[in-house]
């Protein structure tokens, strides 16, 4: 299988570059219209305007004339040559009409029904039905995403695609790196939910552009634009666990070209939960700071768009046992404590030029600079990380012949500079990991769309990287639609990534285990890096029941390790070892999906998934503890007719089931100090409600964990923590139990 792709990496092209046209639709008093039909004259090539009133869509060198059209307003008809930005009015069809009533519910996360790659796309809407308080939190209604507490200490949810955790998808903003190396843990709720504007989903290997460490997918989000953003927006949220946050935004057009977006962050918990009585806080106290300004220029004429992002953020966290005072106990034996500071800086700047006379030909730069330092402490475990990161991304983009043949090509380079210092329990194992990591690499991806039932993306890449080595990485995306409304898609590619072992496992520093590191001489804390191949396939068929919207969706992917850094708790309850594979270690993923239109504005969405996750450990072969084999997942929305002034109910239930989970070995503890060998099956619920009254103004009240499932003993030796079997690290459920919350929205557009 590796030489067909060694093979087909010879062909004459390699990078996808479609060009697309991007706007907006208003109506006479520059409100949005959602679901406004957008397409190029005499074809077939259309999409619909998102909540928000934007869109995309893809133009050949054919297309000139783009017709927009919506229910009560006149259709316009617009030539559009060159590739510009159209931000566009329509009237309405009869000045007399005082009403348009919209029957069409707009689908909120939707598949991409003309990528090679099998994407979902999150709407702002999708974004909408849970508090998003950060981007962690925002994937509770995605049944391709898992959402889990990482430990029972510092209350982050980590995310897993595909049976893999975090470390393994490639999570991009706007497609420059951003959860990577020190922020591997955290940041994801570093990234307000508010920021974001919506959300691709892409399973299985991603495209040789952004990079070579994608492995189960990617996660790219897009921040909200400038130019698109309403002049004020503002959020206020709280809950019963007394978390309490702030978002606003300020948008201002500076001059014709220029246009610029103020979005302030701030949140805070402040009272301490022990809702279990085990003596440790449920959630920590916590308080973030994060400031971001954008910067827009855009001269569709001459074809130049750019972006330009400054951000600052400060994130302090205290987690342990409720009497602790950080002034008095810190490394003391009066009470166990942890404190966790990060400070990050970041700049970036996007800039690209479309040929004027070439909409389809096109060049750009992404560059982005990262600073991330982590001061924290777990008992009297000590980690320090700061990473200091540089990025360039030279992309080029053109046609072979005409537009049924597209690619791009380019160069990139990225480098880390690590000053990491860990001190794990007592002894004298505390030391410094300083490193330099730098790489360069060449890529090149063609596309073939024949506009029809076929489209495929072969993709390659060479990169030379001074602990990685020399390597090439191929990848392949095909899609093909062999009768009506049904999908087929294959993918497969490799991936390869340098671990950052502390970084990625800051979960066991708050126990008494040791960090056991068996090194094989390589760079990377004495171990090899990893690579992994993943191979997938995916069928979407569409169709109709009692005359209403329903499909039916299966993807089967797999994931190989040829190498791996082993995460062993299966040998002691006392140790957590590292090490390279020696055996096998693959990941196995099925997820089926349903989704219908039960009643008009009523939509349901199921999915079960099936994961196989197995890993060969010194002490025999198991499944990956803390992972559950078979889940069931369901969501319920239903929204009321939109009125005149805009007033609607939006309601909004999820439901999850999770079986089973193998966990980590701890059968040599004293019997109060065991868990058994997998954990029970539970439920969890969520729901919300939210409350319209104008276009302007909105209030929403929602429940998480409505059903009150907690964990039982959440913190293994909770009673001594200073003792030889202490361990937060083995969550598999909930610990705070039931949490309700409400907030508001205001804007003005």
């Amino acid at each position: 299988m590796r030489k067909i792709f060694m093979i087909l990496l010879l062909l004459p092209a390699l990078l996808q570059a479609q060009q697309t046209i991007k706007g907006k639709v208003l109506d006479e008093k520059d409100t949005p219209l959602p679901g406004a039909t957008v397409s190029w004259l005499n074809t077939t090539k259309a999409t619909a305007t998102t909540d928000d009133g934007t869109f995309e869509i893809e133009k050949s060198p054919a297309d000139m004339m783009l017709v927009i059209s919506y229910v009560g307003y006149k259709t316009d008809t617009l030539h559009v040559h060159t590739p510009r930005y159209v931000n566009h009015q329509l009237t309405p069809e009869n000045s007399q009409l005082g009403e348009v009533i919209v029957n069409k519910k707009l689908e909120s996360l939707k598949r991409n029904s003309v990528s090679a790659a099998n994407m979902q796309n999150m709407g702002h809407s999708e974004l909408l039905k849970a508090a998003c308080c950060n981007i962690a939190e925002s994937f509770e209604t995605n049944p391709s995403i898992d959402v889990n507490f990482s430990d029972a200490l510092t209350g982050t949810k980590q995310i897993k695609m595909l049976g893999l955790t975090s470390p393994y998808i490639l999570i991009s903003e706007e497609n420059l790196p951003s959860v990577r190396g020190a922020s591997q843990v955290y940041g994801l709720s570093f990234v307000p939910g508010t920021w974001v504007q919506n959300i691709q989903v892409t399973k299985g290997a991603g495209p040789v552009v952004n990079g070579y460490e994608s492995i189960s997918g990617q996660i790219n989000y897009e921040l909200l634009k400038p130019m698109m953003s309403e002049r004020f927006f503002l959020n206020v949220y709280g809950n019963t666990g007394s978390r309490f946050e702030l978002n606003t935004h300020f948008a201002k057009k500076v001059s014709d070209k220029w246009n610029t977006l103020l979005l302030v962050h701030g949140n805070g918990l402040f009272n301490k939960n022990d809702m279990n009585n085990d003596g440790f806080l449920d959630m920590p106290l916590s308080k973030q700071v994060n400031i971001m300004n954008r910067w827009q220029y855009t001269d569709a004429e001459k074809g130049w768009v750019s972006f330009i992002n400054f951000r600052y953020m400060r994130d302090e966290k205290q987690a342990g046992e409720t009497a602790f005072n950080p002034d008095t106990d810190k490394f003391t034996t009066n009470h166990w404590g942890s404190e966790i500071n990060t400070d990050k800086v970041d700049a970036s700047a996007k800039i690209g030029y479309v040929w004027p006379d070439m909409p389809y030909q096109s060049i750009g730069l992404q560059t982005a600079f990262n600073y991330h330092n982590q001061e924290s402490y777990f008992g009297f475990n000590q980690y320090d990380i700061a990473q200091k990161s540089g990025f360039a991304n030279l992309i080029f983009s053109s046609i072979f012949n005409n537009t049924l043949n597209k690619f791009s090509t380019g160069l990139n380079a990225t480098y880390d500079n690590y000053n990491e210092f860990a001190y794990i329990n007592t002894g004298s194992n505390g030391r410094n990991y300083d490193r330099i990591d730098n790489s360069v690499g060449a890529f090149f991806q063609y596309t073939y769309d024949n506009n029809d039932n076929f489209s495929m993306v072969l993709g390659g890449r060479f990169d030379v990287s001074n602990r990685l080595g020399v390597f090439a990485t191929p990848r392949v995306h095909i899609r093909y639609t062999p009768w009506e409304s049904g999908t087929l898609r294959l993918s497969a590619g490799r991936g390869k990534r340098a671990a950052n072992i502390f970084a990625e496992n800051q979960q066991y520093f708050g126990s008494s285990r040791a960090f056991n590191i068996t090194g094989a001489g390589g760079m990377l804390y004495g171990l090899d890096p990893e690579t992994a191949w993943n191979y997938g396939a995916s069928f979407l068929q569409k169709f109709h029941i009692f005359n209403r919207n329903a499909d039916i969706a299966v993807d089967f992917y797999r994931t190989d390790f040829q190498n791996q850094i082993v995460v062993d708790v299966y040998g002691s309850p006392q140790a957590v070892s590292f090490y390279n594979l020696r055996g096998n270690s693959y990941a196995s993923s099925l997820q089926v999906d349903f989704n219908y239109e039960v009643l008009p504005r009523l939509d349901l969405r199921t999915a079960y998934k099936y994961y196989d996750v197995e890993t060969d450990y010194n002490s025999g072969s198991y499944q990956k503890p803390l992972q559950a084999k078979n889940r069931f997942f369901t969501n319920i929305a239903y929204e009321t007719q939109l009125k005149d002034k805009g007033q609607q109910w939006k309601f909004d239930f999820t439901y999850n089931w999770l079986d089973k989970q193998r966990l980590p070995f701890t059968d040599s503890n004293p019997e109060q100090y065991r868990l058994g060998e997998f954990s029970p099956a539970f439920s969890t619920m969520n729901a919300q409600v939210t409350m319209v009254f104008s276009d302007v103004f909105e209030i929403y009240v929602g429940g998480e964990n409505i059903g009150n499932y907690r964990q039982n003993k959440a913190i293994l030796g909770s009673d001594d923590p200073f003792g030889p079997y202490f361990d937060t690290s083995m969550v598999y459920a909930p610990v705070f139990g039931q949490m309700y919350y409400t907030g508001l929205r205001f804007r003005i557009k």
